[in-house]
């Protein structure tokens, strides 16, 4: 059998751990022969691809982002696109593609699964907001990157006695604020399921200073104030999948805090730092993990399916239930946050 591979979507860590792993387990177990696509579903979408073997996939396993490329390319919104995309494929002696992505990449998937298009998901993004499985690799290392960054805010806030605005990434979904914001010790953490009250933070900053420590807020770029108004955005063009690119939130925040309590306030934006770099040890387990059964669903010919963590075991799920609706942090998991907010 011959394999397509092909990674879409934001770059994340562990993407090549997931190629690595499929490919050697596909070569060595079952005998597949394999195709790289190159950036996303462009690649399949214009024939461009590049040799996939053992030997390609050596030595990068600890290396972030994609060997093979990536974009936010939607075939859907192409006309001819799914034809042109089975046409290559058939082209290509390809009898089976592996996608690995988050709720775009996987959408596409989804839907190309249902024209009967041989496909195999693995789940991946740094906000872990994919439902059907309890974490996606990249989340670890970025909420890692957040948590060294708060680390280090947390004494050039104190030796100035200023706030500091932490924006970090998560347009739908908070939980890279969430666990990076309780590891980090901080004094409030903002997220987009939780509209923020900006008197109330402003007073939980005054408690702060009380207690001779400066306050670490930390945001995701999605939140939104409880007194109305729409996310903050960097640009109101959109990609191919109709998303506009979110920025802003924290030096929207700091300036109010500034002038509301007359306290110094910095904001601070982690941006693509958060998914760049080497993947921590979890996240190339999970990877690894993730890619090995996805080699095995292929061999079975179960397509259609995703890859997914419950517990700690590795299971297959139905694509449209990893794409069906976004895992946003509960009320409850919050309310353990706002203990230690002020």
């Amino acid at each position: 059998m011959r394999v397509g591979v092909l990674t879409g979507g934001g770059d994340c860590p562990g993407l090549n751990a997931v190629i690595r792993a499929v490919v050697r387990k596909g070569v060595r177990t079952h005998g597949f022969e394999f195709v790289g696509y190159r950036d996303g579903w462009k690649g399949p979408l214009e024939g461009l691809t590049m040799e996939l073997g053992i030997q390609e996939c050596r030595g990068i396993l600890p290396r972030g982002g994609t060997i093979l490329g990536s974009s936010r390319t939607n075939p859907f919104k192409i006309d001819g696109g799914v034809e042109k995309i089975k046409e290559n494929l058939a082209a290509d002696g390809v009898d089976a593609l592996v996608a690995i992505g988050g709720e775009d990449t996987l959408g596409v998937a989804t839907k190309l699964a249902d024209l009967g298009v041989h496909v195999v998901g693995v789940p991946k993004t740094i906000d872990n907001d994919l439902s059907g499985t309890d974490f996606t690799f990249g989340f670890d290392t970025a909420v890692n990157i957040a948590t060294e960054a708060i680390d280090r805010l947390h004494t050039t806030a104190e030796s100035h006695h200023r706030v500091l605005v932490v924006e970090v990434m998560g347009r739908h979904a908070g939980w890279i604020a969430l666990h990076a914001g309780i590891a980090g010790g901080a004094s409030a953490v903002l997220i987009p399921e939780q509209p923020f009250d900006i008197e109330a933070l402003c007073q939980q900053v005054e408690d702060r200073f009380k207690t001779r420590y400066a306050p670490i807020i930390v945001v995701s770029e999605g939140a939104v104030p409880a007194e109305g108004g729409d996310m903050t955005v960097a640009s109101g063009e959109k990609d191919a999948f109709g998303h506009v690119r979110l920025g802003g939130i924290g030096d929207r925040i700091a300036n109010e805090i500034e002038q509301r309590t007359g306290k110094e306030a910095r904001a601070v934006v982690l941006g693509h730092i958060q998914r760049g770099g080497t993947p921590t040890a979890f996240d190339r387990w999970l990877a690894t993990r993730f890619g090995l059964q996805a080699a095995d669903a292929v061999a079975d010919g179960d397509w259609g399916t995703m890859m997914a963590l419950r517990g700690t075991k590795i299971i297959r799920v139905p694509l449209s239930e990893g794409t069906a609706e976004l895992k946003v942090v509960s009320p409850e998991e919050y309310a353990e946050a706002q203990v230690f907010f002020g």
